[in-house]
């Protein structure tokens, strides 16, 4: 994130290192995104009967932040778990200032990203084969490793979930049954007024837990809404995501589907009966190859969507290996990687280890049931555990003695499961803290300071971008 941006997204006048949040718009009490300043052109759909040919869009650390209501909810559950996260650090250590409760907060929610993306998405989408061979156990910081995102990788491979995106905005109330009605996809881009006026955060999340991602099939890799209705701000008209896709890698100059099957240490594909059986389908393997005409010609885009899934996988080979292959590299060559010793203390790394996505919905929205594996689809309510039973940091292994001649003290008691009052007391000022309660409080040590900004694994929604 550039420092221009950071200008833009950080509360200035608050003593707890918030970030902004939306002025005129809440969520039953929670935030919302603030909208872009009044110098940004207005650039989103307006709510139908309001004047004017274009609104404010929401702001964020992405400018796709508003493309569909599922990633404008997700950056708003991360910004509430950095407004969360700065409060309760502050209040634990009265004696930092604004910017260390800014940057403490959010060096945890980069850790976060990291622990969600590596242990808990990624294995679910190549399989535990391919992620045990590509990516496995971490075995420290490895300084000869690039971490640069590939171009393969950004341009063709993360883009395989393009293929999973559902064509219906599932939106559930809180018995788990459809709101409002179906809304598809074409109607919800670049519509922040959907998340503001028509529910709120929940019902999406709701649908995000309780059903599943569009099916990968073959015969229908991409839904229409994205193939025929792609509607992007920047464009009068409607869009091809599927077309964007391929036409980016030729952009890119990205080499063909057999060089990066060769790369990946996979066979070559010569003849009509490889492709059928790299494909496990005859009608596409023969569509494809009368477009083509050769293997060597496939786009890589299209020629490792196609392919068979790998068990326990939602990617066939080549995928799984361009995308484990950048996932360890991201993680090796990271010196801020959250496990590497010198990021975290001992105590900190256990209890970011016990924090996860589920954690994260029950703390930032007015949820009280969630699955424990937020990315398994989940019936209702066999499915779902109470928010009390769900595990989570206890952020006492962040709190630090406070300087000497400070006049402050830690408090004989620390309601933690609560809110309750500040841990650390000075001239009878309280405080909020909030945490899970721990089997043992853990000692008090000295955290490092993140002096530079921490190198996240590309996640997030699915765009056009």
């Amino acid at each position: 994130i550039s420092a221009a941006s950071e200008r833009r997204l950080r509360n200035w006048t608050s003593a707890e290192g918030l970030l902004r949040v939306n002025a005129r718009h809440r969520d039953a009490g929670r935030a919302f995104l603030p909208f872009a300043p009044p110098s940004a052109p207005p650039a989103c759909a307006p709510q139908p009967g309001a004047p004017g040919a274009r609104a404010p869009c929401f702001l964020a650390g992405d400018g796709r932040a508003s493309e569909v209501p599922a990633l404008a909810a997700l950056h708003t559950l991360w910004l509430r778990e950095h407004n969360r996260l700065a409060t309760a650090l502050k209040a634990l250590n009265a004696h930092w200032s604004a910017d260390t409760a800014y940057q403490e907060a959010r060096k945890v929610v980069g850790a976060l990203h990291q622990i969600i993306t590596l242990r808990d998405y990624i294995p679910r989408i190549l399989g535990p084969e391919a992620f045990g061979l590509h990516v496995g156990p971490y075995r420290g910081y490895d300084p000869s490793v690039d971490p640069t995102v590939s171009n393969v990788f950004s341009t063709a491979a993360f883009r395989f979930g393009h293929a999973t995106i559902h064509p219906l905005v599932q939106r559930l109330d809180a018995r788990f049954q459809e709101l409002l009605g179906p809304l598809p996809l074409r109607d919800a881009f670049f519509r922040p007024w959907r998340l503001l006026e028509e529910g709120g955060v929940d019902p999406v999340i709701r649908g995000l837990l309780a059903k599943p991602a569009k099916l990968q099939v073959q015969d229908q890799l991409l839904n229409e809404e994205l193939t025929e209705r792609l509607f992007v701000l920047s464009d009068a008209g409607t869009l091809d995501l599927a077309s964007i896709n391929l036409q980016r890698g030729r952009d890119h100059g990205l080499p063909g589907y057999n060089e990066w099957r060769q790369f990946c240490g996979l066979s070559r594909l010569e003849t009509r009966a490889d492709l059928r059986a790299a494909t496990a389908n005859g009608s596409v393997a023969d569509r494809i190859l009368d477009l083509y005409g050769h293997p060597d010609n496939i786009d890589v885009w299209l020629g490792g969507l196609v392919e068979s899934f790998l068990p326990g996988a939602r990617t066939g080979p080549l995928f799984a290996c361009l995308v484990g292959k950048q996932m360890k590299a991201l993680r090796d060559g990271d010196r801020f990687w959250w496990e590497h010793r010198a990021v975290f203390t001992e105590a900190q790394r256990r209890e970011l280890g016990r924090h996860s996505l589920s954690r994260v919905i029950c703390d930032n929205t007015g949820l009280t049931r969630v699955p424990r594996d937020a990315f398994r689809v989940g019936l209702w309510p066999q499915d779902f555990e109470s928010c009390d039973h769900i595990p989570g940091m206890d952020l006492r292994a962040w709190r630090e003695a406070p300087p000497p001649g400070t006049g402050m003290s830690f408090s004989s008691r620390v309601k933690v499961g609560v809110w309750g009052q500040e841990p650390c007391v000075s001239e009878g000022r309280g405080g909020l803290v909030w945490g899970r309660p721990p089997a043992q409080l853990p000692p008090r040590p000295q955290p490092v300071r993140a002096q530079e900004p921490l190198r996240l694994p590309g996640s997030g929604g699915w765009s056009d971008g």
